[in-house]
């Protein structure tokens, strides 16, 4: 923003001298809009009184920082960054209604922290002259970028840089004085200037979101993860991903919750989904240094992660969603060390994303990719069916669950076992939960919010009508085998 040279007041001047310039009476903004943030009206009628010393020696040379209504320009920007950035943001949904489609909690935090962002650079720019620097539209483009992610039109993306500098201006200028007509012109030349930069910027990022196949490098991911998992020979595709096949991946599938977000009323669901799987997707690339190849959706999908060494472990402590890991040999091998990562990735990604992730993983030479993904599903399926908490789950984690519900006449006549209660729902739920809690009573009338006498009364209904009673050791594993067998008949 260099360049301005609109004429200055003359800061030795009465206040009661005429100006040369014509008298101007700036716009009023609507007092619905946005708040006075001035703690008292300016008293001092002389401009060079009120101006704050200048500490910044990093400015165009001969700037003077506009001055409007007795108080530099960049001071009346920061007296209230917070309350303002709010006002812009409702000022929004006023007027751009696509924006209601948005998350409360992108509008309250993204949406409100990139307006605080923009209303300090445009201050620094006030007090400075100087352009914002490069990093500043950078932001620009990125946040444009995902909103067209999120699809919202590129007219509404480029109208609320329009409308979040409107408010700014009217915010600035409310109490304007009549001498106060160069000081004006300046500013208004300053933000038409700021407003070319981010609308610029806003724009070339919306459009390369938007651009077809832009990125190659994803593109030759893709298709490298289309050759592994078609079981096709693999290593032309990763050349041509900048990639060297490793000798084993973790195949993971993952079950992915809803966001609250995603039922919100008035909320688009598709945005919210899209916003949960961009934070869950950009942990999952940290985690793994980027060598992490996925196919996922907001409901879940498929990630390849290279079993190679990853350096030292980041040491974090288990999350609540995040089961220890039962590997064969003593706790902290080599051996068990990647699946231990796994997990803490597979956890941190839930954190990002704001969800419950359920996953299974199975390993695999490049070559036999289609049958460790094949087997992931199924470990996935029998965790799901089973109610397991969220985190990483591989066959040894279920192996008498996934026996129990693979096909076979034995299978069937395990699951009739608990036809009695097909008609009390709640008698089975009793049954399930009572079994997941470790047989303990008071865990489960505290999970189904019960008495434990009505759970001591379920369990004794449940003994009569199946003949199988839970509090007989030797009914447990029967019972057990049965609610797998029930579970895997009942799967689609």
């Amino acid at each position: 923003m260099t360049g301005h040279n609109a004429p200055a007041a003359s800061p030795g001047r009465s206040p009661d001298a005429t100006p040369r310039s014509e008298p101007h009476s700036a716009p009023t903004a609507a007092p619905d809009r946005t708040p006075d943030l001035t703690a008292a009206p300016d008293r001092t009628p002389d401009r060079t009184a009120v101006r704050a010393p200048d500490h910044t020696a990093d400015r165009t040379p001969g700037w003077r920082v506009p001055v409007i209504g007795g108080r530099p320009a960049d001071q009346r920007l920061l007296c209230g960054v917070r309350e303002l950035a709010e006002s812009v943001v409702a000022a929004l949904l006023d007027r751009v209604p696509v924006y209601h489609r948005l998350p409360r909690e992108q509008l309250t935090g993204e949406l409100t922290r990139d307006t605080e962002r923009r209303i300090r650079a445009l201050a620094h720019a006030v007090r400075t002259g100087l352009p914002a620097p490069d990093e500043e539209f950078a932001a620009v483009r990125e946040a444009a970028a995902r909103r067209a992610e999120e699809g919202l039109p590129l007219d509404a993306v480029l109208l609320a840089h329009h409308l979040g500098l409107e408010v700014c201006w009217e915010f600035v200028t409310r109490h304007a004085r009549d001498g106060d007509a160069a000081d004006l012109l300046v500013l208004n030349r300053l933000l038409l200037d700021q407003l070319r930069q981010a609308t610029t910027a806003a724009g070339a990022g919306y459009l390369d979101e938007r651009r077809p196949a832009g990125d190659r490098h994803t593109a030759a991911r893709q298709s490298l993860l289309t050759a592994l998992l078609a079981g096709a020979p693999a290593d032309e595709a990763a050349a041509r991903a900048g990639l060297q096949l490793p000798p084993r991946y973790a195949v993971l599938c993952l079950s992915v919750a809803d966001h609250r977000d995603e039922h919100a009323p008035g909320v688009d669901p598709g945005i919210a989904g899209r916003r949960k799987l961009r934070r869950l997707v950009a942990e999952l690339d940290h985690r793994t240094r980027q060598s992490a190849i996925t196919a996922l959706t907001p409901s879940g999908g498929l990630v390849l992660v290279p079993l190679v060494p990853l350096g030292p472990l980041v040491p974090l402590g288990p999350p609540p969603e995040a089961r220890p890991e039962r590997t064969p040999g003593r706790p902290g091998t080599p051996a068990e060390l990647p699946w231990q990562h796994l997990a803490a990735t597979v956890a941190a990604a839930a954190r990002a994303g704001g969800v419950p992730v359920l996953a299974a993983v199975a390993a695999a030479a490049p070559g036999e990719v289609p049958g460790a993904a094949a087997l992931a599903y199924e470990v996935l399926d029998v965790a799901r069916a089973f109610d397991r908490p969220p985190g990483l789950y591989r066959l040894d984690d279920v192996l008498l669950e996934y026996q129990l519900t693979r096909p076979s006449q034995a299978r069937s006549r395990l699951a009739a076992l608990l036809e009695p209660l097909a008609d009390g729902g709640e008698l089975l739920t009793t049954l399930r939960t009572h079994l997941a809690g470790g047989l303990n009573r008071r865990h489960t009338a505290g999970a189904l919010h019960l008495h434990p006498n009505t759970v001591d009364y379920r369990l004794r209904r449940i003994a009569a009508l199946t003949g199988l009673d839970p509090a007989r050791p030797a009914d447990v594993l029967r019972i057990t085998a049965a609610i797998a067998a029930r579970a895997a008949e009942q799967a689609p």
